[in-house]
């Protein structure tokens, strides 16, 4: 099995599996949030929206992490 370490000794497909896992939890996190908003205002306001917009732009963060983990990973499965 190929081992990589970085500087630090932190193994490449560690860190792949990591970012992997971390933007899946902000996927679902935010998937919660929006579900909870609506069912709390019951409305949909400005105020609604730019808390939805900033829930956009952290699913989005949390789908480029699953990307940039499995790249990282592809090495290690193949």
């Amino acid at each position: 099995m190929l081992t990589v370490l970085t500087s630090n000794g932190m193994n490449i497909e560690f860190l792949g599996f990591s970012l992997d896992v971390v933007g899946k939890i902000m996927v679902a996190i935010t998937a919660v949030m929006v579900h909870h908003r609506f069912y709390k205002e019951h409305k949909v306001d400005e105020k609604v929206f730019r808390a939805m917009r900033v829930e956009q732009i952290i699913g989005v963060g949390g789908i480029v992490l699953i990307i940039l983990g499995y790249l990282i990973q592809i090495p290690f499965k193949i």
